[in-house]
């Protein structure tokens, strides 16, 4: 159930990732010193940003896990669950203006030019790997589900189906262009705090443990476990 979620979420977020990194794909260059096509270089731009974001998808999993071990998974799922409405109601102006900042600082417009430059397939995997770490909610929105997982497997796993989710949309706008229509992009855009309220919800639930089954079934925290095994001796 977890990569099905991190996939619709990559997916709808997708449509995001088209108005915060659109520019920045059709920024790349279609040609250069090798004769490979100019989605494979595109391609591996996507590569890198999902590399990006099964790293950080590893870290939050040992966090994730380490917490589960503790007793402490329903809690967590709850504040994430929580926590992610938050980033939902939070306006998108304060992420973009973190972006911005970033994007337009010296460094990272130096690194850039120096890569764009090059134009081979692994400066491109390079600029991938550096914009999967631009702030941005949508992607803090998976990490919270990621960490949910609890397990360092099962979150890089989210973590690299959520990058891959988006990729369809960037290679279709970085190969088209303009074509999709602003209706159509602000159609999608409305679908992206949905999705995420969803999981937000899903995430709370399942904390609650109401007894739902897949939804919200009965779980038990690992101390209540190790305390009733007590009990049992």
């Amino acid at each position: 159930m977890f990569i099905m979620t991190a996939l619709v979420l990559g997916l709808v977020g997708g449509f995001h990732c088209v108005g915060m990194c659109g520019p920045l794909v059709l920024a790349l260059p279609g040609t250069g010193e090798n004769s490979l096509p100019a989605w494979t270089r595109k391609l591996f731009y996507n590569f890198g940003r999902a590399f990006t974001y099964a790293l950080m998808g590893f870290v939050m999993g040992i966090i994730g896990q380490a917490i589960s071990l503790a007793g402490f998974q329903r809690a967590l799922s709850i504040i994430l669950g929580v926590t992610i409405l938050i980033i939902v109601f939070i306006p998108s102006r304060y992420t973009n203006s973190m972006t911005s900042f970033f994007t337009t600082s010296k460094i990272w417009k130096k690194t850039f030019g120096r890569l764009l430059q090059k134009q081979t397939i692994p400066s491109f995997f390079i600029i991938g790997v550096l914009n999967g770490f631009l702030p941005c909610g949508l992607v803090y929105t998976a990490l919270a589900g990621a960490v949910a997982t609890g397990s360092i497997v099962n979150s890089t796993i989210f973590m690299i189906v959520f990058g891959l989710g988006t990729a369809p949309m960037l290679l279709l706008t970085s190969l088209l262009g303009g074509l999709l229509s602003v209706r159509w992009k602000s159609l999608f855009n409305r679908l992206i705090p949905i999705a995420a309220t969803a999981l937000a919800v899903i995430l709370i639930l399942r904390g609650l443990s109401l007894g739902i089954p897949f939804l919200s079934p009965v779980l038990q925290d690992s101390f209540e476990t190790v305390n009733k095994t007590m009990h049992m001796h």
